[in-house]
């Protein structure tokens, strides 16, 4: 892509939309929510949806301190991971006869959990900014991973804490047993924070977090602490990642020490890059990706941390505004009717790119089955077509796919960018 181009498009902070669009936006939001399990019915769709949910809410907060606040947290699944906690416990206290809770309150235990260690690491972590901050926020994961381990009676050692989620009496036939009513429950707490984190970036305090994260110097001229703005964004951020910890308790029933882990705090910071965090909406997309590879894609193969790594470097070199950049590049070549243009290139890209794919899965697979299967078979199946990993014939067709794919893609890729210059030279030319 052009460099221009991208830079204009990551240029872009979540408030791009007109706030009168907003309302459609979120009404839309609400439609296709409802809809989507009318149309995956099945078990495995409704929890992969869940837990897209979950992480859309996980990923928006993180998103206030990386986007929003330039802040970049190596922790963060510290505060969904202690408000799954305290959420889990009160469902257990409930069960136990304690003072009765509506279920679908219990996500708001979890992001009030959250605000209160929020309130007490951040006064610690937003003391610094830039590499310190994000040093610390890396020492206070590990630090609460450890204790994890030290205090079972709060934690649950190695296993973890387990509940049920069907407690008390029904209300109007909901028991939230059945996977399709806690999706719905999932989505009602994920629409509402959605709408939540939005209305947060057109607040004052939102608006002087991104100057803090562009000019924090010129903030402090002007009379602000960006210290104490650094603090209560994160305040408000581990709010709502104590609720996606909540919404967690509620969908798997089970809360361990991997929810309070360094790999569930890179896994967010993955998921928010590859999406967008110079967008409002790239964090959902990075949210629903993610899940795809981490849940849909690790049912077919093992090599799914390889593809989500590689993808991963593949959007740092080529598109670093995340995927909402190009969703924006695309939209604005469409108003400028640039596409009558590009449409051939893309179909040359879209074609060499599905040759250079196909090439790169078979490498991979076949890869992965000769050095996993040693002892076994040499004979594996992708793409519904038997492959014998032990045969020289196969390595070599492969790479040489593999080599033809390469030179293709990397030959229409060129001819698209000089086609998409000229294409936006054309429609300057048009406006001026």
């Amino acid at each position: 892509m052009a460099a221009d181009s991208i830079d204009i498009a990551a240029r872009g902070v979540g408030i791009a939309e007109p706030r009168s669009r907003m309302g459609l936006v979120w009404v839309l939001s609400a439609v296709v929510m409802i809809v989507l399990p009318l149309l995956f019915t099945s078990g495995f769709a409704i929890t992969l949806m869940s837990q897209m949910g979950i992480m859309i809410v996980f990923c928006l907060s993180y998103n206030m301190l990386l986007g929003q606040g330039g802040m970049l947290s190596f922790g963060h699944a510290v505060y969904s991971g202690l408000g799954a906690f305290y959420a889990i416990h009160m469902m257990n206290w409930m069960a136990q006869g304690a003072p009765w809770l509506p279920l679908s309150l219990i996500p708001l235990v979890g992001g009030l959990a959250g605000a209160f260690f929020g309130v007490v690491l951040g006064f610690v972590t937003t003391k610094k900014s830039g590499t310190t901050f994000a040093m610390i926020t890396l020492g206070i994961g590990e630090l609460v991973f450890a204790m994890s381990l030290m205090f079972p009676d709060f934690f649950g050692g190695e296993g973890g804490i387990m509940t049920d989620r069907v407690i008390g009496e029904p209300f109007m036939g909901i028991t939230f047993g059945p996977g399709i009513q806690v999706y719905y429950l999932i989505a009602a707490w994920c629409l509402l924070s959605m709408i939540g984190m939005y209305a947060f970036t057109c607040t004052p305090l939102g608006r002087i977090s991104n100057a803090v994260r562009d000019n924090p110097e010129r903030a402090e001229f002007i009379g602000y602490n960006t210290q104490r703005v650094r603090y209560l964004v994160l305040i408000v951020s581990a709010f709502f990642a104590g609720i996606s910890g909540g919404l967690s308790a509620i969908n798997f029933e089970i809360v361990s020490a991997e929810n309070v882990s360094a790999i569930r705090s890179g896994g967010v910071l993955l998921a928010t890059f590859i999406g967008g965090s110079m967008f409002f909406g790239g964090p959902i997309l990075g949210a629903i990706v993610f899940v795809l590879f981490a849940v849909a894609l690790s049912d077919y193969t093992k090599a799914w941390q390889f593809y989500l790594g590689a993808f991963f470097v593949l959007m740092v070199l080529f598109a670093p505004g995340g995927l909402a950049s190009l969703v924006m590049m695309n939209v604005q070549a469409i108003r400028q009717r640039m596409m009558g243009r590009l449409a051939p290139h893309y179909l040359a890209v879209l074609a060499s790119g599905v040759i250079l794919l196909a090439a790169t899965i078979l490498v991979v697979e076949l890869g992965y089955h000769r050095l996993l299967e040693a002892g076994g078979s040499t004979t594996t199946t992708v793409f519904g077509i038997a492959f014998d990993t032990a045969s020289g014939v196969t390595w070599a067709a492969v790479v040489a796919l593999l080599v033809v794919g390469g030179v293709t893609f990397r030959w229409a890729q060129q001819r698209f960018v000089r086609a998409w210059d000229a294409a936006e030279a054309a429609a300057m030319e048009q406006r001026g």
